[in-house]
């Protein structure tokens, strides 16, 4: 589903005077990794929130803040995953231009789910229903993002612009093989039934072809009741599940709950990337994370 730029780029480009690179603020680690494969070596992005902490609601550490504040460009999910960050622009940085990912015209967005088990009706999604803001999971959207970052990074930084563009085209060349790679990977288990434990992985799912039937918590992570939690446990007999993902971030008991003895593996999956190292590898890294989570998980034996 798209929708249109509401805020998302407010890129008049303006040469800064200097041929200094501009100074890039992001939100979180797999847009930092994209940035910083654009970047190069000319200079890295600033990440203005903590990793592993909740994109959904974050005050700022006074270090983060002035790095926001010194921006000449922030480059953020949006406000549908980073919403205290658009405060936070409006504030410190008025000044910056910003570019809002999930708010562009050509990135692919999905609705959010409103059904924690996959398969029972659901109202069909409108204009105003709630974003899935895991877009990143999906590669074809981390392609779109590198060319609209080079073409913003060179639009103010046209002594660097040959640059950017000779990183964004390696950068493009290393996810189109990134998403092969996965591919691969990923074709044995395509039909293969699992739950998740928060609704973050609908972008790798439909990229990738699997199976997903439910997830314990919705978007908005929140802990599930009884109704949902039985729901579950008869999805995993009466759909032959094989794998019950965790996430670091949130309560693996509810797990334990969810499985009550019954026949299905476990493992833990991380759509953040928490312990991966920043840098311009980490968005591959992540990537080969979660498919590996899935692979490992789902495949016999």
């Amino acid at each position: 589903m798209l929708r249109p730029a509401l805020f998302a780029l407010s890129l008049v480009i303006a040469p800064m005077a200097s041929a200094e690179p501009p100074r890039v603020a992001v939100d979180i680690a797999a847009v930092h990794g994209l940035v910083a494969q654009v970047m190069g070596d000319l200079g890295t992005p600033e990440l203005v929130m903590t990793p592993g902490a909740s994109p959904h609601d974050y005050t700022l550490r006074p270090s983060q803040a002035a790095a926001l504040e010194a921006a000449d460009l922030v480059i953020w999910m949006g406000p549908d995953l980073t919403p205290w960050l658009e405060r936070s622009l409006a504030t410190l940085a008025p000044d910056a231009q910003s570019m809002a990912l999930l708010e562009l015209p050509q990135t692919r967005t999905m609705a959010a789910r409103e059904v924690a088990i996959f398969d029972t009706p659901a109202p069909a999604p409108s204009p105003d229903s709630p974003l899935d803001p895991h877009a990143w999971l999906d590669p074809d959207n981390a392609a779109i993002w590198i060319g609209l970052i080079a073409d913003a990074l060179a639009g103010i930084d046209p002594d660097n612009s040959a640059t950017y563009r000779t990183n964004a085209t390696a950068a493009l060349a290393d996810i189109a093989a990134l998403q092969a790679e996965i591919t691969a990977r990923i074709d044995p288990i395509r039909d293969t039934a699992f739950i998740v434990f928060h609704d973050a992985y609908q972008y790798f799912e439909e990229r990738f072809d699997l199976s997903p039937v439910g997830a314990i918590a919705l978007a908005d992570a929140a802990d599930p009741g009884a109704a949902r939690i039985g729901d579950l446990r008869d999805i995993l007999i009466a759909r032959d599940v094989v794998c019950v993902f965790s996430e670091p971030q949130f309560n693996a008991g509810l797990v334990d709950t969810v499985m009550d003895g019954r026949p299905a593996r476990t493992t833990v999956i991380d759509p953040l990337g928490v312990d991966i190292p920043l840098g311009p590898e980490f968005y591959a890294t992540l990537m080969r994370n979660v498919a590996g989570a899935f692979t490992t998980c789902l495949s016999d034996g």
